[in-house]
C-alpha cells in the first residue's frame, strides 16, 4: 500500500481552502470591496479543491482495489493449503 503522508499538493489544498474561508469571512463583513470582475476569483480555488478531491477518491479506489485482489489471492492461498494433503 501506499504511504499516506502530506504531499506538497495536500498542503497547497488545504492553504487554498483555509484562503477561501477567510477571504469569505472578510467578505461577508464588509473589510473586503472587491471589484466586480475579481469577485469570482475564489471560484478558481474552488475548482483547484474538486479537482483535488477527485484525485484523492481516484486514490481510494485504487487501494479498494487492490485490497480486494488481496483477499482474493488470500482466499485461494488459504483453501489450496486446506486442500492439499
Amino acid at each position: 500500500m501506499k504511504n499516506r503522508s502530506r504531499s506538497f499538493w495536500d498542503v497547497i489544498a488545504w492553504v487554498v481552502l483555509i484562503l477561501i474561508v477567510v477571504w469569505l469571512i472578510l467578505k461577508l463583513l464588509g473589510v473586503i470591496n472587491t471589484p466586480d470582475w475579481l469577485e469570482y476569483s475564489p471560484i478558481f480555488g474552488l475548482v483547484y479543491l474538486a479537482g483535488w478531491g477527485m484525485h484523492k477518491l481516484e486514490n481510494i479506489s485504487e487501494d479498494v482495489r487492490d485490497l480486494k485482489k488481496f483477499k482474493l489471492e488470500t482466499i485461494k492461498e488459504i483453501n489450496s493449503l486446506k486442500n492439499s494433503p
